[in-house]
């Protein structure tokens, strides 16, 4: 039952997704056949009509574009946040099907970290109670396979770790990203929604200029509710384009 940590892997994403989304956006405004308008849009053309694009306000194009991601280390917590984001595709590792649940791994919070290790040993005692309830609940319900699985996962915890694969767009990417990149968000999926980020950037980066948190592209969006981190968030932002 060993401790865990993120890991983000983009898998796949649309080739020239550039040029995809810069003839699909010059298509809403000229009379010239799809081929025409295919054949004059090279690598650079599309990155300043992308450009373009960003300044307008004009993002459905760029919904053409799909970027696929692995993702494990995770907590279930995660998950139930990040399954919020509904313009998406997961496949998610089973806790019915796969290996014996009583052997998870899990996440400790880096407060509980902090704490020192007799407050790291504690939480990893407690985890090894919670594979032991699992264990038990899992003989009564008559062993080993499926059936029994499937309720004595209940007692497992939010810290158990998870792994799966998700698809999204560049404009919902964009959108996450201004979500879960925020100081706002909580610690782990912000964790994970900067190393997409810094992937997007080096597979497709006019799609992702300016992307992140609400507040590089002006006023915080949290209102009164602000981090008061904008500085912070611009700092980490701008290493990711060196």
């Amino acid at each position: 039952m060993p401790q865990v940590k993120p890991t983000v892997k983009l898998i796949q994403y649309t080739p020239d997704a550039e040029k995809l989304a810069a003839v699909s956006a010059k298509l809403c405004y000229s009379p010239s056949s799809i081929d025409e308008l295919a054949s004059g849009v090279d690598g650079e053309a599309a990155a300043g009509f992308i450009e373009k694009l960003m300044s307008l306000g004009h993002m459905s194009p760029i919904e053409h574009a799909s970027f696929t991601f692995g993702i494990e280390g995770v907590s279930r917590s995660l998950l139930a946040q990040i399954t919020r984001h509904r313009i998406a595709s997961f496949s998610v590792q089973s806790q019915r099907y796969v290996g014996k649940a009583a052997d998870f791994n899990y996440i400790i919070p880096p407060e509980i970290e902090k704490l020192g290790a007799d407050s790291v040993k504690e939480f990893e005692n407690q985890m090894k109670q919670i594979s032991a309830w699992y264990e038990c609940w899992q003989a009564k319900l008559g062993g080993n396979k499926e059936s029994s699985n499937e309720d004595a996962r209940f007692v497992l915890p939010n810290a158990a770790e998870t792994k799966f694969i998700v698809t999204m767009n560049a404009r919902e990417l964009r959108h996450f990203f201004k979500e879960r990149c925020c100081f706002r968000a909580q610690w782990e999926i912000r964790g994970v929604a900067w190393q997409m980020l810094k992937l997007c950037l080096e597979a497709a980066p006019p799609l992702f200029a300016g992307a992140g948190p609400g507040c590089l592209s002006g006023k915080c969006t949290e209102g009164k509710m602000s981090c008061g981190r904008m500085n912070e968030d611009k700092e980490i932002r701008g290493k990711l384009n060196k």
